[in-house]
């Protein structure tokens, strides 16, 4: 089946051919680890482990390398240390931030049935290549030392001839577009507006390591730098796709385009850009001051995370989401109706339908209209759902779970039901509807048949 995916480089559906079908290689930006994931960094969390899956599925588990970083030093890492940890020293308040931030990170998105990537390097790891990165850019003339910083020129990369990409291409924009939207940090020492740091003096007490060569002030990389170094220690310098949300397309993934070709004399770093669209909660953008903001951990009290995983499937992974309790609970529906047809079932193969869907860059809701066409066929159906990362309970921990979900046990809705089933044998018909009311209240319908009663979720 032919694999096609939508490049940000070109703006087109591109069919996707890897540079080695033995070891296909995608790298995604993954969380800077100072404060719980939100609901909008689950995005392309959930987006990439289907690509993940279907990758391994077209080319084989064993060819098929998916690298997810985690950026453990950053500005807000150490402000955030200093706060939570008033009393100890600020890198060891790093470290018990940084483990602790990172382990709910894991438990969050593995609640979410996605799969580990094949690598998490983490930046504090790879400081020896991110040194190496900016002497290859020093020496080559993309970037110059100023008042113990270096920076990178993308005028000067512009200006090379070389088979270099044009800075601007990811985005689209030209260096004057640029320098009027941008975030730019604005600072004396810059030779133009549109230089960005690869290495920063580090403040008293802040982390630090000695610069590239002995040419700055000890200090720390930049962000942007980061993401280069670990791809390319372990994916090469060059690989096949790179991912993450749109909100990185600039100056993040722009930046990382730069450094990595300039260093390595490429014209691309990766072969396919994936981007996913934006999140935002019941038409309007997330944000504290909003009272909208959801962490990943504030909606897993609420809510399976099987019911997160398939709402966000539910739209195609470029469009923008509406992240709304009807959808949610519009999910929850879905689900249980598969649960009902599949859980127990002996899965079957994947359906070539939902292949089909997904080989069509990711179109998840196509997917899912295939899956709902697979209600007379248990078997394939329960397959389907496996391979996709649902299915992951049995019937009896699902409804379990959702009924923790609504603050209402099993157990509880059992007595309930024994207590209107007493009162009903005793025509107590008005505390029968009452119990009914409660139970409705909590997401419950229950069905009286002369075989007795029965009860489902409906939230």
């Amino acid at each position: 089946m032919e694999l096609r995916l939508y490049d940000t480089v070109t703006r087109s559906k591109r069919e996707f051919v890897p540079i080695d079908p033995q070891s296909v290689r995608m790298y995604v930006c993954g969380p800077t680890v100072y404060d719980f994931a939100h609901i909008g960094n689950a995005r392309p969390v959930i987006v990439f482990d289907v690509l993940f899956r279907l990758l391994r599925h077209l080319y084989g588990e064993a060819h098929v390398r998916y690298v997810r970083n985690i950026t453990d030093v950053d500005d807000k890492i150490n402000n955030r240390a200093a706060r939570d940890f008033p009393d100890v020293a600020l890198n060891e308040a790093i470290r018990h931030l940084t483990e602790s931030t990172a382990a709910q990170f894991h438990r969050d998105v593995d609640a979410l049935r996605t799969l580990r990537p094949s690598l998490e390097p983490r930046a504090t790891e790879h400081i020896a290549e991110m040194r190496e990165i900016i002497e290859r850019l020093v020496a080559g003339g993309f970037a110059y030392v100023a008042e113990d910083h270096v920076l990178f020129s993308p005028q000067a990369m512009n200006a090379a001839q070389e088979v270099l990409p044009r800075y601007g291409a990811l985005s689209n924009r030209s260096l004057d577009e640029l320098v009027a939207g941008a975030r730019v940090d604005v600072a004396p020492y810059k030779r133009d507006a549109t230089d960005f740091v690869l290495w920063k003096p580090s403040k008293s007490g802040e982390p630090s390591w000695p610069s590239p060569a002995g040419i700055a002030a000890d200090g720390r990389p930049g962000w942007h730098m980061e993401c280069s170094a670990m791809a390319w220690k372990h994916l090469g310098t060059q690989f096949d796709i790179h991912g993450g949300g749109i909100d990185l397309m600039f100056p993040h993934h722009e930046n990382e385009v730069a450094q990595s070709c300039c260093a390595f004399h490429q014209p691309r770093m990766a072969n396919y850009w994936v981007h996913n669209g934006f999140l935002q909660v019941e038409g309007e953008k997330m944000a504290k001051s909003q009272n909208n903001f959801f962490t990943i951990n504030d909606l897993l009290a609420d809510w399976p995370g099987e019911v997160l995983r398939l709402n966000m499937l539910r739209t195609h992974y470029r469009s923008p989401i509406d992240w709304t309790e009807k959808g949610l609970e519009e999910s929850v529906h879905t689900l249980d109706d598969w649960y009902r047809i599949a859980a127990g079932v002996e899965p079957g193969a994947v359906a070539p339908a939902v292949i089909d869907a997904l080989c069509d860059d990711l179109n998840t809701p196509q997917m899912i209209a295939a899956l709902h066409g697979l209600r007379s066929e248990p078997m394939v159906l329960a397959g389907s759902l496996r391979f996709l990362g649902f299915l992951g309970e049995t019937s009896e921990e699902w409804e379990s779970r959702k009924g923790a979900a609504s603050g209402l046990e099993v157990a509880e809705i059992e007595r309930l039901l024994a207590a209107r089933a007493a009162a009903r044998a005793a025509r107590d018909f008005k505390e029968s509807d009452r119990i009914r009311d409660e139970l409705a209240a909590q997401g419950v319908a229950i069905k009286d048949s002369k075989d007795g009663t029965t009860w489902e979720f409906v939230r």
